[in-house]
């Protein structure tokens, strides 16, 4: 009997209302190629379906998005700043889509939404989360840079330092909900119902009006320089990963060699003087 791999996004329509499950459960959703060219396809496809009037983004499994895959960034090896370079941006178009997707985009989270997976969140035009959810970017306690900085855009300049600063990874449904990263906290039985209420609640209104008004809000931000100060962050996130800074080097032949939770217990044990894990 051959055995179908099921697609790494999952699509279905709930009236004018359509879901993407991000299908990668094993990785906690970690975002690696196919799963960013699947949501590519996905939001491009949404966006030009007349019948859909909001989209719905969620991760299956035990987690929303944990982030950027590592492992296959591991396996990348060293890069040039011209593959640098390419490989960022495109990583920023992609979170752009959601963003830029017509129609009104929610972000429903559960359990873990770390560094990319919190980009991903944030390029969505709300988010409901569950009270188990746990936000943060992780990326500076090893070395590398933040790939979209959507971040001071939606919690302010203070908020967005000090959660980059830090490196923490474990805020809190509630303190993301009072620095604005999601607009509601509910029950973790409660998410799938209260996230597909607030998108009817939204499809039920004028298409035109909310799309353009989505486009009028939008241009807010590319009036005040979002556009601009993405393409400065990939500018210096490409210094910060040409640096060949050891920590990074580091956690990745740790991660080739010894698997992705021996370089996370590394990393902790090295930066946060948790557990006794060695190189």
């Amino acid at each position: 009997m051959t055995v179908v791999d099921e697609p790494v996004v999952l699509v279905e329509d709930l009236g004018h209302v359509r879901r993407l499950t991000m299908n990668r459960p094993a990785s906690l959703n970690a975002l690696d190629h196919g799963l960013t060219e699947g949501l590519s396809e996905a939001i491009r496809a949404a966006g030009a379906d007349e019948e859909v009037r909001v989209v719905i983004l969620r991760g299956a499994g035990r987690a929303f998005c944990a982030g950027y895959d590592l492992n296959e960034d591991a396996a990348e090896g060293e890069l040039d700043a011209r593959h640098w370079h390419e490989s960022l941006t495109a990583s920023v178009e992609k979170m752009l889509e959601f963003l830029e997707c017509p129609k009104p985009t929610i972000a429903q989270v559960h359990s873990y939404c770390l560094a990319g997976g919190t980009d991903l969140m944030l390029a969505c035009d709300l988010a409901v989360a569950a009270d188990d959810s746990f936000f943060g970017y992780v990326d500076v306690r090893f070395g590398s840079g933040v790939v979209s900085m959507f971040l001071p855009w939606v919690v302010g300049v203070r908020a967005a330092k000090e959660l980059l600063f830090t490196g923490e990874d474990r805020v809190s449904a509630a303190e993301a909900l009072r620095l604005g990263l999601v607009n509601r906290v509910v029950p973790r039985d409660d998410l799938d119902d209260a996230t597909l209420q607030l998108a009817n609640e939204i499809a039920k209104n004028e298409p035109f009006v909310i799309q353009t008004t989505k486009r009028a809000v939008n241009r807010a931000w590319d009036v005040a320089g979002f556009r601009a100060a993405m393409a400065a962050n990939t500018e210096l996130d490409v210094m910060i990963e040409t640096a060949n800074l050891p920590a990074r080097d580091e956690f990745r032949r740790i991660t080739l060699e010894r698997g992705l939770k021996a370089a996370i217990a590394w990393r902790d044990d090295a930066f946060r003087g948790e557990g006794d894990a060695g190189p």
